[in-house]
């Protein structure tokens, strides 16, 4: 029964994924067959679906999904960019560090890469060709510095990672994720300055006035007052990752209704659809995902699969890079979210086996995650910068190889000095 189950669970997922059928739709189809077959109890179908969504601090995630659209349209990135711009000057290569920088900030409001890439994006391109940077190479740039946004709290993955996780917490994952967030961003900027000075891009052009220091801080001092009310928030106890989400959602309609006055109602009404349509596409996934965790933990086809895995090697370095390449790989076709509930299943008992550290597990699956996401064929985030730029895939793929290997660097770092990840949570008292 558990081979025979196994095989069909696992079979038709991959075949309708294969034959391009939603993951949701993926993963309810196969689990609902295998209980059908099985005769697991199609009745309790409705119970498992009502469980996979009725988490607590799921209710953190249409939040945060609602507040990164807020702020992304409530003209924060470009008073960001024209802050970064003040501060960083004129240099080759000083819009490559100002789109990096404007991608971590933005990271720590809106908790999603896609989100984060489109915004800056918008703001940065028109201004790096002006100055000279090719459109494959600032696409790349800008879909790889948008990835830190999953790192840098909020972040949208770790909050699914957290109510997947038994015994994780969202708080533990926010802080830790944190300084893996700011290496990811710097190891960035290595390539990006490098490849600027050496390809002669981005060369000042001095009949553009530096935008004033003062001025640009006190017009950016409302998006970069944002991860410290989140985040400080939280560290206070005044409230809770959920309530942190929904005070995010206010300051950002009261920054954009009232101060910088560029919401109008019926641009509050377009962001509270766009927002009710994102997070009804990400819980369906989430619900459906259960039926799918329901039939493979009552066949056994998870415990199996880790067996097996744990059964090619003993070696707990060779594991890790086994893991690596296997999200690497699904990083690059399909979303974080959706890998944690496809992957997260088979993972977990095999960390267990090895007695790592879950919250560091959590944060380095997340770290591979970004990676794929812009790494080419059907990387997200590089499919929104395309988009945004006028660019193929196909020809970022000489620019965007330097960025995934400085961000592996950033994970290896992480992945072999687990206190990287561990640090700032044990002295809070999170672990």
């Amino acid at each position: 029964m558990a081979l025979e189950g196994s095989l069909i669970l696992l079979g038709v997922f991959f075949i309708l994924l294969f034959l391009g059928v939603p993951i949701g739709v993926s993963l309810g189809v196969s689990g609902f067959l295998v209980i059908a077959i099985e005769g697991l109890g199609v009745m309790a179908l409705p119970t498992n679906i009502w469980t996979g969504i009725a988490k607590y601090p799921l209710l953190a995630l249409p939040m945060f999904v609602l507040a990164g659209l807020v702020f992304e349209r409530a003209g924060v990135a470009i008073r960001l960019v024209n802050f970064a711009a003040a501060l960083v000057g004129r240099r080759t290569g000083a819009l490559a560090i100002v789109a990096v920088l404007v991608c971590m900030v933005l990271g720590g409001i809106s908790g999603s890469g896609a989100a984060d890439a489109a915004a800056v994006a918008a703001v940065m391109l028109p201004a790096m060709l002006r100055q000279g940077y090719p459109r494959p190479y600032a696409a790349s740039l800008i879909a790889a510095a948008g990835s830190t946004a999953v790192l840098i709290p909020p972040s949208i993955p770790f909050i699914v990672y957290a109510v997947l996780v038994p015994g994780v917490s969202v708080p533990a994952l926010f802080v830790g994720g944190l300084i893996p967030g700011v290496l990811a961003g710097l190891a960035l900027l290595i390539p990006a300055v490098l490849l600027a000075r050496i390809h002669g891009f981005g060369l000042p052009d001095f009949s553009d006035d530096r935008p004033p220091l003062w001025k640009s801080f006190k017009e950016a001092i409302w998006g970069l007052l944002a991860p410290v009310v989140i985040l400080g928030g939280l560290r206070s106890g005044a409230f809770t990752p959920t309530e942190a989400a929904v005070v995010a959602v206010f300051y950002g309609l009261f920054v954009g209704v009232f101060v910088y006055r560029v919401l109008r109602p019926r641009d509050v009404y377009a962001v509270l659809r766009d927002g009710a349509e994102i997070s009804a596409v990400v819980l369906i996934i989430v619900a459906l995902a259960s039926i799918f965790a329901h039939a493979g933990a009552t066949v056994g086809a998870f415990d199996a699969l880790a067996r097996f895995l744990v059964g090619l090697t003993g070696n707990e370095i060779l594991m890790l890079m086994m893991i690596t390449l296997l999200v690497l790989v699904a990083g690059m076709l399909i979303d974080a979210i959706s890998i944690f509930l496809v992957f997260l299943p088979v993972l977990l008992p095999i960390a267990r086996q090895f007695d790592w550290d879950l919250t560091w597990f959590g944060i380095v699956l997340t770290m591979n995650v970004a990676i794929g996401a812009f790494t080419p064929p059907m990387a997200v985030n590089l499919m929104v910068t395309c988009k945004v730029a006028g660019c193929s895939i196909e020809s970022t793929v000489p620019w965007v190889v330097w960025f995934v290997l400085a961000m592996l660097s950033a994970l290896l770092l992480v992945t072999f000095v687990p206190e990287l990840a561990l640090f700032l949570p044990r002295l809070l008292g999170d672990l």
